[in-house]
């Protein structure tokens, strides 16, 4: 997990130096995970000729035969927890109660990822790849369509179209990356509940357009967008059942009708936004995947943006309301992200008392490369730890879910507060103040600021070590060109 964000940078220097070298009249880039996105859409920026991005496309639902249900790469993580703490129970409403514990970890394994294409929630590939599209820098419908299907090979086809519009039009990275196209994919992504990690993409890919866009511009659009998608990973249903029912484009008629989406923007097509989506369907009354803007999921977005004592420079929150708006516990510290994996794997976080996990040194420079904490938040999902809250100075799988935070921002491998909480210090998460502090005075923090000594770098050669060194903070989008 350390080289995945890292992956970004080389993505997008990759990109930019090829294209730039070979003096390419245009670009057209096909990636299918979260981080190669943006990466491609910062290398497009850089060189700036007609570009656009074909999504490679969600992946098919899986299905566990022994519990009778649709499943994904997520259920095995939580199933893992839930496996470890012993509470993975028979599968009721007619599932197969004949297997053991192992047969039913054996048959998540073998079916959660039933083919190609990127995890099939609202994970970041779906996020980042909704987004890009409400941007205009993607063809109708290549968020939502499969990568297994005819229409995304059509839609590859629909793309040399496309290109030569943008030759022929100049239309540039430069012209569709504005303001207001990336207040489209702050917009989308509180609609549908997107990752976190959206925060950090839109970040860095707005440093390399020179767009201004802050951690405050995210909270601005949270406070005034409801969330209405039922979807992976707090929700029930899948991209590939939103495809379904009319896909991104008939969510799109539907934001820009209620003047929440800007459909005026360019597009690679040469049209706007708005009538890029005209010829697609409205979401039939009937479906259940998204909710009506008059009774949402939540009222207002669940991406919140946290400051206070232990985060002055920002940490961002996903709280979707169903584990509650507050969280308070005694501190847990982990030094790093496999000392709570080893503890959640010997069953040794307890119920009971409200505990607030701490994983830290593994921000941006301390991991080196913000490391996920995927495994750790799904295992206390699937143990069923309610009275546990997670917050770190590393990041999340979009897949991740639960009382969460990431981001916190000074991280603590320059000497953020997070590398000054103890175990037992009270940490308090509040989503309706947006603060996240611990009960220590000043004093207190300054005697152990002088205690404190910065770590032992864990890589001092190589890529990863070069990462370290130039990387921006989370707050700032963790780029590597902002000297």
């Amino acid at each position: 997990m350390r080289f995945s964000l890292q992956t970004r940078e080389i993505i997008a220097d990759s990109v930019e130096t090829v294209t730039c070298a070979q003096a390419h009249d245009a670009n057209i880039t096909i990636p299918g995970c979260d981080k190669n996105m943006p990466g491609c859409i910062m290398g497009m920026a850089r060189h700036n000729r007609p570009s656009l991005m074909i999504y490679g496309g969600t992946i098919a639902k899986g299905y566990s035969k022994t519990l009778r249900k649709p499943i994904n790469i997520s259920t095995c993580y939580e199933a893992f927890g839930a496996y470890t703490y012993d509470t993975l129970k028979q599968p009721k409403d007619g599932g197969d109660t004949s297997k053991t514990k192992d047969e039913i970890m054996d048959d998540l394994e073998l079916h959660a990822c039933p083919g190609a294409g990127a995890c099939g929630g609202m994970y970041t590939a779906n996020t980042m790849a909704t987004a890009i599209e409400s941007m205009g820098l993607s063809l109708p419908g290549s968020s939502s369509t499969p990568a297994t299907s005819p229409a995304k090979m059509r839609e590859c086809v629909k793309a040399a179209d496309a290109i030569k519009t943008c030759l022929e039009k100049d239309i540039t990275p430069d012209k569709l990356l504005t303001k207001r196209s990336f207040e489209n994919a702050l917009v989308i992504t509180m609609a549908l509940g997107g990752s976190t990690n959206a925060v950090l993409h839109f970040l860095a890919m707005a440093v390399t357009a020179g767009v201004e866009l802050t951690l405050d511009d995210f909270q601005r659009v949270s406070d005034k967008i409801p969330f209405i998608a039922d979807l992976a990973p707090s929700g029930k249903y899948y991209m590939a059942d939103l495809y379904e029912i009319g896909g991104i484009p008939s969510v799109q008629k539907l934001l820009i009708a209620a003047g929440m989406l800007d459909g005026d923007i360019p597009t690679v097509t040469g049209k706007t936004l708005a009538e890029n989506v005209a010829s697609f369907p409205s979401l039939p009354s009937d479906q259940v995947i998204i909710k009506s803007l008059d009774t949402p999921i939540k009222a207002t977005g669940h991406i919140q943006i946290l400051r206070g004592n232990l985060a002055p420079a920002g940490a961002v929150a996903k709280i979707t309301g169903k584990e509650g708006l507050k969280f308070t516990g005694k501190a847990m510290c982990f030094e790093k992200e496999i000392m709570l994996n080893e503890a959640l794997n010997q069953g040794k976080i307890p119920h009971g008392e409200n505990l607030v996990l701490i994983v830290r040194y593994e921000g941006p420079k301390g991991g080196p490369g913000m490391p996920e904490q995927l495994k750790a938040s799904a295992a206390i999902m699937g143990a069923g730890l309610t009275n546990v809250a997670l917050i770190t100075d590393g990041r999340y799988s979009g897949a991740s879910h639960g009382f969460i935070v990431g981001h916190i921002c000074p991280e603590a491998a320059v000497g953020g507060p997070i590398a000054l909480v103890q175990d037992g210090d009270e940490v308090t998460i509040d989503a309706e103040t947006n603060s996240i502090s611990f009960n220590v005075g000043d004093a207190e923090i300054d005697e152990r600021r002088k205690k404190w000594t910065p770590p032992r770098m864990v890589v001092t050669r190589g890529v990863l070590a070069k990462y370290a060194h130039c990387v921006s903070d989370a707050s700032h989008g963790a780029v590597t060109d902002l000297f």
